[in-house]
C-alpha cells in the first residue's frame, strides 16, 4: 500500500512495516545498526563511529532525493516506529528507466522476513510509480543471504563484475542482479492466479 506524506515523500505500508523518510531524529536508531560490523560487512563502508557519520548518511539520503537520483526509505515497525534499516534506490537513470537497489537491516531483525517485506514494497513502488523498466543490485559474492533475498523476488544474476568497486581498502568483485518490469508483472500474475 502506498500513501503520501505532506512533503510528498511516498510512505509505503506492508503488513508489519511502515517505510518512511528518514529524519535526523532517527540518528540514534541508525547508529545502532550501522556501527555493527556484521551489518556493515558487505555495505562497502566501514562501520559508523559517531552520530556525525549517521547525519552525513541522512544528508546523502536527502540529497539523492532532491537531485532525483534516488530515494531511501527508513524501515520501521508499525508498532513502535523505530528505524531498523533502510531500503531504496540510487543511481536512478530516468533516461534509461533503470536504477540500483540497496538495503540493510539491524542484525536483531534478520531471519524474520522483514527485509523481504520491505524489498517487495520498494520494488513494486519503483515499477508502478517511478516508471522503471529495470532494477539492478550489486552484491558481493560471499553475501549469500542477499543473493537469496533477491532470487526469492525474481532477480536474476547476470554475471560477475570483476574488480568492480574499491571499498574499505580493497577491490571487490560484484555480482550484477536484475529484475525487469515484464518479469515482475509476469510473476505477480502467476501468484494472483
Amino acid at each position: 500500500m502506498y500513501s503520501k506524506q505532506t512533503d510528498d515523500f511516498p510512505v509505503l505500508q506492508t503488513e508489519r512495516l511502515l517505510l518512511r523518510e528518514i529524519q535526523n531524529e532517527d540518528a540514534l536508531d541508525i547508529l545502532e545498526y550501522l556501527s555493527d560490523e556484521d551489518v556493515m560487512k558487505y555495505y562497502g563502508m566501514e562501520p559508523f563511529q559517531s552520530l556525525e557519520d549517521v547525519l552525513e548518511e541522512v544528508a546523502w539520503y536527502k540529497s539523492i532525493r532532491m537531485k532525483q537520483t534516488g530515494i531511501r526509505w527508513g524501515i520501521t515497525l508499525k508498532e513502535n516506529g523505530k528505524v531498523l534499516g533502510s531500503c531504496g534506490f540510487l543511481n536512478w537513470d530516468k533516461r534509461h528507466y533503470r536504477t540500483e537497489i540497496g538495503y540493510e537491516l539491524h542484525k536483531n531483525y534478520w531471519g524474520k522476513g522483514l527485509a523481504s517485506e520491505a524489498l517487495r514494497a520498494v520494488v513494486q513502488y519503483g515499477f508502478e510509480h517511478m516508471r522503471l523498466e529495470r532494477i539492478q543490485a550489486l552484491i558481493e559474492p560471499p553475501n549469500l543471504s542477499s543473493q537469496s533475498l533477491l532470487e526469492k523476488h525474481g532477480f536474476l544474476c547476470e554475471g560477475l563484475l570483476r574488480s568492480y568497486e574499491f571499498t574499505c581498502g580493497k577491490m571487490d568483485d560484484l555480482y550484477m542482479y536484475s529484475l525487469i518490469k515484464k518479469d515482475f508483472n509476469d510473476r505477480r500474475a502467476q501468484t494472483n492466479d
